[in-house]
């Protein structure tokens, strides 16, 4: 079910106010049959297999209307509820409305290249499931800009459907081919998420440096700017971190990202390090590439918390990394998380996730006698702070 007895960081003190509380709302599914058929075959052929049942509508929908109280502005916009399904998992904008229609407030594209790219060579996907994590080496494997955006102008513009986007690997000029990203989907686009973040193509995270994140923000936010003057519409823009930037490098970073008047960024993508609890064999967890799951959930969360306290909580934060059950849900939204995005959880608990992960928030803002779920973040920020 992707529930987990186990207690992580500051998340479990409190007398584990949130402890079980996915496995008291495990709802059984389709997921409950197919979850190990799908696990058994090869990471990337499952992965297919399940984009095009989603495709084809084969996924059964939820009926009920979220929780008034779990409604949260984003960016300014509008969500039902606040929790996302991350980027990686809809590379080509294939199934956004199927996966709105699963229950999720939002969803992210991507991440889209200008040209088409066929990432690095297979195998690239490895699970660790006694982990309950994956290490992935894709390396922005997508069909570029020109198929997406046919995928999105065909789609009914309903549903938070935000784009990520990248450079090309062979690039010679990554911040243009930001630019062209801000320039191709600005008519589709709910927001983007500027992805300097991943490990898989070399040199991109050389783009976190303050000075040089300023310049390629500063670039792509002059270029929505043109946009909205001359369309009349303002999209917001967000920029996707690592987990992995050193203590001492966070603050000029977050100051530099803050003074260019970005809207959101995220925290955090996957990670290069491999922290000596993970139960793979040696083997797999030598496998180059992120590290995305469970192990990823401590560390994301206390760089959340650092961030939201850098920024002062003025700029909207969207948490990743670890979310696997409604507890770890409700951490990273006491953490600092306006919204959450899931992905690897998906993999390991179905798509049942986003449901226990609403209800537990649900749950907690009722019995905190609290008006919204805005009230509850940050609320457990300093004891994150506390944990480093």
């Amino acid at each position: 079910s992707g529930s987990s007895r186990r207690k992580t960081g500051p998340a479990a003190s409190k007398s584990d106010e949130t402890s079980g509380i996915s496995h008291l709302l495990r709802r059984p599914s389709l997921f409950d049959a197919a979850g190990p058929v799908l696990r058994r075959l090869d990471p990337e052929r499952a992965h297919a297999l399940t984009l095009k049942t989603l495709e084809q509508g084969l996924v059964p929908r939820p009926k009920q209307v979220d929780h008034p109280l779990l409604a949260t502005k984003l960016f300014g916009l509008t969500l039902t509820n606040p929790i996302g399904v991350a980027a990686g998992f809809d590379k080509d904008a294939r199934v956004p409305d199927a996966m709105i229609g699963l229950g999720f407030g939002f969803t992210e594209v991507g991440t889209l290249t200008p040209r088409p790219q066929e990432g690095n060579p297979k195998p690239r996907v490895f699970r660790l499931t006694d982990d309950r994590a994956i290490i992935n080496r894709n390396g922005f494997n997508n069909a570029g800009h020109e198929a997406a955006l046919a995928k999105l102008q065909s789609r009914p513009r309903v549903g938070c459907v935000g784009v990520n986007i990248g450079a090309n690997k062979d690039s010679a000029d990554r911040q243009a081919d930001y630019v062209r990203g801000i320039t191709a989907f600005y008519g589709v686009a709910s927001y983007f998420m500027v992805n300097v973040s991943s490990p898989n193509t070399p040199g991109l995270r050389d783009l976190q440096a303050p000075e040089t994140i300023a310049q390629l923000l500063g670039s792509v936010l002059q270029e929505r700017n043109r946009l909205a003057d001359r369309t009349g519409r303002r999209v917001p823009i967000a920029i996707k971190l690592a987990p992995d930037i050193a203590t001492d490098d966070l603050p000029p970073m977050i100051e530099s990202i803050s003074k260019t008047g970005v809207d959101g960024i995220a925290v955090s993508n996957t990670t290069v390090a491999r922290p000596a609890s993970l139960n793979a064999s040696a083997q797999v967890a030598a496998e180059a590439g992120g590290l995305s799951g469970r192990p990823l959930f401590d560390a994301s969360t206390r760089m959340l918390a650092r961030v939201h306290k850098l920024t002062d909580g003025a700029v909207p934060l969207i948490g990743i990394g670890g979310i696997e059950n409604a507890a770890t849900g409700l951490a990273k939204v006491k953490a600092g998380a306006t919204a959450i995005q899931i992905y690897t959880g998906l993999v390991y608990a179905g798509p049942e996730l986003a449901a226990n992960i609403k209800d537990g928030l649900v749950r907690a803002i009722q019995s905190e006698k609290l008006s919204s779920v805005a009230d509850l973040v940050g609320r457990d920020r300093d004891r994150w702070l506390e944990a480093n």
